[in-house]
């Protein structure tokens, strides 16, 4: 197919728009248009939020049942997404900081404890 085919007239706009509409996500269009964020499908993207959220409900789980002595644990870094800016596409440390889905200050030891009880 060659795309002078619509200046042509051989191919109407309607045609076009639909074989431009179902472009494969991982083509090189995409690609040129989304970066790397092309490579990565809705499972991917799932499948990095559910890695998280596991990793966070495992710290706040140490967290919570961890010696009152002990240094506090490190916040878990998120799986970096293509296209992500900000501390986890840059590999920062997050420690101390509070996850993109929550708001506000980490909880302490003893929220957490009421929490969890």
């Amino acid at each position: 197919m060659d795309l002078l085919d619509w200046h042509r007239g051989r191919l109407s706009s309607r045609r076009l728009a639909v074989l431009l509409a179902h472009l494969p996500r991982d083509g090189a269009v995409a690609r040129e248009l989304h970066d790397e964020a092309a490579e990565w499908s809705v499972t991917d993207h799932l499948l990095a939020t559910v890695a998280d959220q596991l990793a966070v409900s495992n710290w706040m789980f140490a967290t919570v049942n961890r010696d009152e002595d002990a240094e506090p644990l490190d916040y878990p870094e998120p799986i970096p997404r293509p296209g992500a800016t900000g501390p986890e596409a840059m590999g920062e440390d997050r420690s101390g900081e509070a996850g993109p889905e929550l708001v506000g200050p980490m909880p302490d030891r003893g929220e957490l404890m009421r929490f969890f009880s």
